[in-house]
């Protein structure tokens, strides 16, 4: 494979670990806001156990206190569904991780096959020019051997 077709793979394989971090990082974000969500959730259900505890105290009729427990017990299938949602993300967001760091030893191969193949190409041109002086050399000094 040439250099020029081993650049284009590595560039093609740049764009591949590119398009699989954006997506990794968007994953991460679903899981951030998922998080939120839940967090937030939790919260609104705390602060209404404690509002629904304290009119309790205070003396509620039985189908409001029933009406209390039953939008509680949404909250809680809520708060559920959330979590699975958010276990969910991190496992996709994992995924995600595995695939661009998967594709990242991939570029990093391509490139370094590229650079010893850039510095054997190198090494040979040197090694080239060195004959052509060595050749030069030698002319000019048979040349001045021939003609004092």
């Amino acid at each position: 494979m040439s250099i020029a077709q081993l650049q284009m793979v590595a560039d093609w394989e740049n764009q591949k670990e590119q398009k699989l971090l954006r997506t990794f990082q968007t994953a991460q974000q679903y899981v951030q806001d998922n998080k939120k969500k839940l967090s937030g959730l939790e919260q609104y259900r705390l602060d209404y156990l404690r509002q629904a505890q304290t009119k309790a105290k205070q003396g509620m009729a039985a189908n409001t206190y029933g009406q209390h427990q039953m939008f509680i017990g949404k909250l809680d299938k809520a708060c559920e569904q959330q979590s699975k949602i958010v276990t969910n993300a991190v496992l996709v967001a994992d995924q995600r991780k595995l695939q661009w760091l998967q594709q990242q030893k991939k570029r990093k191969a391509v490139e370094m096959l590229l650079a010893k193949q850039q510095k054997s190409l190198y090494l040979r041109q040197e090694k080239q020019e060195q004959h052509m002086l060595d050749e030069l050399s030698l002319q000019r000094f048979i040349r001045q051997s021939k003609h004092p």
